[in-house]
């Protein structure tokens, strides 16, 4: 990401680069990526400012770095940023082996959002801000990705298509297509992948006779898969869910004065098959995503 790229994503009219952040510091963000990765950041969120195009910034937030949300924001505005996520980590592929490093405790939680919400109005006008309380401190499921197969797909970096980015690795047992082998039309209107889970038919109770079903879609597929064993169950965030009781779990253990947050698991990328978007990404989002 050099000053002539960035001219030519400019002159080809990007509309605007996010950057993600894992915290406001370099030692501590360096620590949490497993990889010097910080300082080389804001060297690209000037160049990004200096070439005109907006700059979005995602603060991937988690038990080890949620107290410093107020520096997280001030640096937003030193970065000349026109819109930052404050994305609490949502337990899908690596974040889901370290859960219990990452989920913050209710307190944390809490407060952060009073923090954001009271930035929110700081810098309406200036700054889009928006606050994603982690799933586990909801009592009904997200709308993942306005729902499976509806307007969202990922193609990754061996071309396989995907609903969402770690179905995959979530829904191993689900047949996913590539993209040099099937027209990419073809996949998002027939392939099994993204019809599976598409509108409202596949859906057991209490979903199915939900009067939110065409709201929520029935939470999240890959959430489902990996606390039930099975993708088609209703999203254990949900209060309706009869598995509700092991997001409560995990948050009580989090609660609990006992709880004591171990150290990462990094995923050593150089040592693995190339199989998955997660396996190619740089190890800067190793430990949390």
């Amino acid at each position: 990401m050099d000053d002539d790229r960035l001219r030519w994503l400019r002159d080809a009219r990007l509309d605007s680069i996010q950057l993600s952040f894992q915290s406001d510091e370099s030692s501590l963000a360096d620590e949490i990526a497993g990889a010097r990765a910080h300082e080389r950041k804001l060297d690209v969120a000037a160049k990004i400012r200096e070439a005109r195009i907006p700059l979005s910034l995602n603060f991937v937030i988690h038990r080890r770095n949620i107290d410093r949300l107020p520096q997280m924001l001030d640096l937003t505005e030193a970065l000349g940023a026109e819109r930052v996520e404050l994305a609490n980590v949502q337990f899908y592929g690596w974040a889901f082996r370290n859960r219990a490093a990452l989920l913050p405790t209710r307190e944390q939680v809490d407060r952060a959002r009073n923090i954001a919400t009271a930035a929110k109005a700081r810098l309406a006008g200036k700054i889009d801000i928006f606050y994603v309380l982690p799933d586990y401190y909801e009592t009904r499921p997200k709308p993942c990705l306005n729902g499976w197969g509806q307007r969202y797909l990922n193609v990754n970096a061996i071309g396989d298509v995907l609903p969402c980015p770690t179905a995959s690795s979530a829904i191993p047992h689900l047949r996913f297509e590539n993209i040099r082998t099937r027209d990419l039309g073809w996949i998002w209107r027939e392939s099994e992948s993204f019809n599976r889970f598409r509108g409202t038919e596949w859906m057991p109770e209490p979903c199915r006779s939900c009067p939110q079903k065409e709201i929520d879609f029935g939470g999240c597929r890959c959430q489902a898969a990996l606390l039930t064993g099975k993708a088609a169950n209703t999203d254990p965030v949900c209060e309706f869910s009869p598995n509700r009781g092991s997001v409560d779990a995990a948050v009580r253990e989090v609660n609990s004065s006992r709880h004591r947050i171990g150290d990462w698991t990094y995923r050593q990328n150089a040592e693995q098959v190339l199989v998955s978007t997660e396996a190619c990404c740089s190890r800067a989002l190793a430990a949390v995503e």
